[in-house]
C-alpha cells in the first residue's frame, strides 16, 4: 500500500517498498520561547533557517506546525505553508489540532498535503474527515478516543479499524491515504510501552497493510542520550512494519541509523543512497576544515 505525498512539483511515497520516509519536527514553536516570540509578531525568519537545516539533514517531508500562544495561528499557517513552498520543493504535513487552521493550511497548499492528525473520537472525526476528502490530502490517525490511551495494541488496533472504517466506509477516502500513528510512549515513564508500540506496528501491518508514522521523539523524552535511543529505536521499528517517523532531520545520528536500516532491509539498491550520503558528509567535514584552516590563518 503506498501513501503518496505532493508538492507543486515533487512526489513522495510511503510504503514499505520505499525508503523510510523522514517527516521534518523543526518548525514547530512548542517548546521554543524565541520562536514563539519571533511568530507572535509575525515573524518568520527563523522559518527559513528551519528550512535549511532540515533540508541538508535529509527530511522528505516537512510538518508545519504554527501553534504559538497568542497568536492567529490560522493566518501564520497560511503564512508559513506560503513561504516553505516557495523555499522548497518537499510535500508538507499539516499540523494543528484546531480544524479552522487544519482547514486554512491545506487551502493554501499546492499539492496532495498530509494532515496532522485525526484520533478514534466521534467529534473529531466529524470534524477533520471532511476537510481530508475536500482537499484530496492524506491523514495521519491516532488510536486513542475520549476515554484513553489504550496500553493493549489490541485495543489501539480496534480503534484504528474503527477510523479506517468510517474515513474509507462514510467518506470515501482511500485506506492508502490513511497513515496510523500506532502511539509511541516515552520509555522513561514505563520500560514496557515501546515494546507495547511496535507489537502495534506489527499488528497494524498484519491487520490493515496501512502505512505508519510516530512521532519519534517522544520515546526518549525525560531521558539522557535521547539520540542514542532513537537511533536504537528507529532501525527496530522499521524492521517491525513503520514506514515514516516525524524526527528531527538535523540529527546525524538519527537519520543515518535510518539510512542503514534501510540499506540492511533492502531498500537501498546497491547501497547508491548509504555511499551517496557519507561522500556528502565527508566533503561537509573537509569544507568546514579548510574554513577552519583559513580562519585561522
Amino acid at each position: 500500500m503506498e501513501t503518496v505525498l505532493r508538492s507543486a512539483s515533487r512526489e513522495v511515497v510511503i510504503s514499505p517498498q520505499h525508503p523510510f520516509c523522514i517527516i521534518g519536527e523543526r518548525i514547530n514553536p512548542t517548546g521554543r520561547k524565541l520562536f514563539q516570540e519571533q511568530l507572535r509578531r509575525g515573524d518568520l525568519s527563523r522559518i527559513e533557517i528551519d528550512v535549511a537545516q532540515q533540508l541538508a539533514g535529509g527530511a522528505m517531508v516537512l510538518d508545519v506546525n504554527m501553534g504559538a500562544p497568542l497568536a492567529d495561528e490560522a493566518e501564520l499557517m497560511v503564512a508559513a505553508v506560503k513561504l516553505i513552498q516557495g523555499l522548497t520543493d518537499l510535500p508538507l504535513c499539516i499540523d494543528s489540532s484546531i480544524v479552522e487552521v487544519l482547514d486554512a493550511g491545506l487551502a493554501a497548499y499546492e499539492g496532495k498535503a498530509l494532515v496532522n492528525s485525526v484520533t478514534a473520537e466521534d467529534e473529531r472525526l466529524e470534524a477533520i474527515l471532511p476537510l481530508v476528502k475536500k482537499y484530496g490530502a492524506a491523514v495521519i490517525a491516532l488510536p486513542n478516543d475520549e476515554k484513553e490511551i489504550p496500553e493493549d495494541p489490541r485495543q489501539r488496533l480496534d480503534l484504528a479499524r474503527k477510523i479506517i472504517d468510517v474515513a474509507t466506509g462514510r467518506f470515501g477516502i482511500p485506506a492508502e491515504d490513511i497513515v496510523i500513528d500506532p502511539l509511541a510512549m516515552p520509555v522513561g515513564a514505563d520500560t514496557s510501552l515501546v515494546v507495547k508500540t511496535m507489537e502495534t506496528i506489527s499488528l497494524l501491518r498484519e491487520e490493515f497493510g496501512v502505512n505508519t508514522t510516530l512521532g519519534a521523539s517522544n520515546v526518549s523524552f525525560g531521558m539522557p542520550d535521547r539520540h542514542a535511543i532513537g537511533a536504537a529505536f528507529l532501525p527496530m521499528a522499521i524492521a517491525t512494519g513503520l514506514t515514516s517517523a516525524i524526527l528531527d532531520a538535523r540529527a546525524p545520528q538519527i537519520v543515518r541509523a535510518v539510512q542503514a536500516a534501510d540499506l540492511l532491509l533492502d531498500r537501498d539498491p546497491w547501497g547508491a543512497s548509504w555511499i551517496a550520503a557519507h561522500r556528502a558528509a565527508q566533503a561537509q567535514a573537509q569544507q568546514a576544515q579548510r574554513a577552519q584552516e583559513q580562519a585561522a590563518t
